[in-house]
């Protein structure tokens, strides 16, 4: 059945049978207090304010059996998979692996790693473990979407300008139809969150669309 959701630039009709709810990244070391992100200097705040909207469209989603998929930004605890120069970036005591307050920074399997409570994968659901920005870069989910005959990503998460971003970028040069849900998405500098959402539906949705979480609400009830 498909369903008309109201988006920027323009209105866009889809399936939810064939479309995936992708949550980008909500570790507690990116959105919480004492986090990595908080002891950077960032209004962790910001980020959460993004959790009741996902919360609402992730409630949607389990709802009507859509394909939802979770991620987290990681690395293995070797460092195997983590190049040179990303190893190299920032100050040298709050580097990839270092001791962070909630365990090694960017480490699979630390506490900061994992998923905020309030957004916890439900059995079942997928979860993506990417050592890259982008969600398809060296993981399974292009697999994962194809299996289930996927055509139309609902992309909420943290951060706007990169992870999410990098993300849509990805999904839009394999042909998905990708739409960031500006309030479920979000960012430690406003001014990057308002100006990566107008380059996603800049010159016609030159790498997909933007809505929001009551927009994707809405369209749902009609399903």
């Amino acid at each position: 059945m498909s369903v008309t959701l109201s988006a920027e630039p323009a209105d866009l009709d889809f399936d939810p049978t064939t479309t995936a709810l992708v949550i980008i990244d909500m570790q507690r070391d990116f959105l919480e207090p004492g986090g990595f992100g908080e002891t950077l200097g960032n209004d962790v705040s910001l980020l959460l304010a993004a959790v009741p909207p996902c919360q609402s469209v992730l409630a949607a989603a389990r709802r009507l059996g859509m394909l939802v998929v979770h991620t987290r930004e990681g690395h293995k605890p070797d460092l195997s998979d983590a190049p040179p120069a990303k190893l190299e970036r920032g100050e040298p005591t709050a580097r990839i692996g270092a001791p962070g307050p909630m365990g090694r920074i960017l480490i699979r399997g630390e506490a900061g790693h994992d998923i905020v409570p309030a957004l916890a994968p439900m059995p079942g659901e997928v979860v993506i473990d990417k050592p890259g920005k982008g969600a398809f870069y060296a993981t399974e989910l292009g697999t994962v979407l194809a299996d289930r005959d996927i055509a139309t990503l609902l992309v909420c998460g943290v951060t706007t300008e990169v992870c999410v971003h990098t993300t849509i970028r990805e999904g839009n040069d394999r042909g998905y139809r990708c739409v960031a849900l500006s309030d479920c998405c979000a960012s430690y500098f406003p001014e990057f969150h308002r100006v990566g959402l107008e380059m996603i539906k800049a010159q016609g949705g030159i790498f997909g669309w933007v809505s929001s979480s009551a927009a994707v609400l809405a369209a749902l009830a009609a399903a």
